[in-house]
């Protein structure tokens, strides 16, 4: 089929689309919607920034071409760092469709309906839920700890203020690791390439951590006595040996080793009892929050996030006029 007849088709499909559908790009995950659409070009408008981007005709026929002489699928990878909303534009065309977890786009034998729009672009609930996580409750505890004591100066305060402050801290960070772990695992299946995907609060990126362990010891001894190295320049100590030696010696560990300690500060116990009584207790004071004074706690919520959209809003793409 030659390209002028597909990109025909990909204009009445998107001459179709509901008013409030958002396409969504494959790769950093940008939502936008379909504005003016013109025989030359389409132009959409991101709906973070309400930025506006042409999208040109020439470059979703290199495109096409590009699918075709690839043998119908295409690695998005390949795509140059403006060219994330062509693939999810012509995914609308019902002979194209994109594999995330593959990261192709792919030529079909039969019609698809595109995964990478959202027909309900309707802004989600503001009504907040709470999570059942134990990192929301210990956040809320050290949150109200935080505002009950002066932590800019931890000589001042007494030690067991201290002591909650390290227990709270502590229990937050591995909660939050553990949940960050977690949400890392989801987004390593939807990350298939080296560009950052940016959110409202900043952007992640796949990379490759390499870790190195040598093989069976006799492999590398005769693959080195191989390439003329002399086995005794790789010898070294082994300290599970050593160890072992000291057992059955009269030597010190200090004869051996040197020895040079330090000391930190280690979560003994944890009270779970007293840290639910007064989670419960800032629950029921959130609860009975009423009147003016929950409008202002509101109205300073929503300054507050207000505030974060703009100092972390960020600008993508080329503005066209209207």
């Amino acid at each position: 089929m030659p390209f002028t007849v597909s990109w025909h088709t990909l204009l009445e499909e998107l001459e179709a689309l509901p008013n409030d559908s958002e396409v969504i790009t494959p790769l950093s995950h940008k939502r936008f919607q379909i504005g003016d659409i013109q025989e030359h070009r389409v132009i959409i408008e991101f709906a973070e920034s309400n930025e506006k981007q042409p999208l040109q005709r020439e470059q979703f026929e290199t495109l096409f071409q590009r699918i075709k002489g690839s043998d119908g699928r295409f690695n998005l990878d390949r795509l140059p760092p403006d060219g994330d909303p062509y693939p999810a534009v012509l995914s609308l065309h019902p002979r194209f469709e994109i594999n995330e977890d593959a990261g192709v786009i792919i030529e079909t034998d039969e019609p698809t309906t595109s995964s990478q729009v959202d027909a309900d672009s309707t802004p989600a609930s503001n009504d907040r839920t709470e999570p059942d996580l134990d990192v929301y409750a210990d956040t809320l505890l050290l949150v109200d700890a935080l505002e009950r004591y002066d932590v800019t100066a931890p000589e001042e305060l007494e030690t067991e203020t201290l002591v909650n402050l390290y227990t709270l801290l502590s229990d937050v960070q591995r909660n939050a690791n553990d949940l960050r772990q977690t949400v890392a695992d989801v987004l390593l299946g939807r990350l298939h390439h080296d560009r950052p995907v940016s959110g409202p609060y900043g952007s992640v990126q796949r990379t490759t951590r390499r870790n190195r362990s040598l093989k069976d010891d006799d492999e590398v001894l005769e693959t080195l006595e191989d390439a003329g190295i002399n086995r005794e320049r790789v010898m070294g100590v082994d300290r599970s040996k050593v160890d072992d030696a000291l057992e059955v010696t009269e030597l010190s560990e200090s004869d051996v080793y040197e020895v040079d300690e330090s000391e930190y500060v280690r979560k003994a116990d944890v009270d779970e009892e007293v840290k639910e009584t007064r989670l419960q207790g800032l629950k029921d004071q959130l609860a009975a929050t009423e009147g003016d004074g929950a409008e202002e706690l509101r109205e300073e919520i929503e300054d507050l996030e207000d505030r974060i959209d703009e100092l972390t809003s960020f600008r993508t793409g080329t503005e066209v006029g209207d």
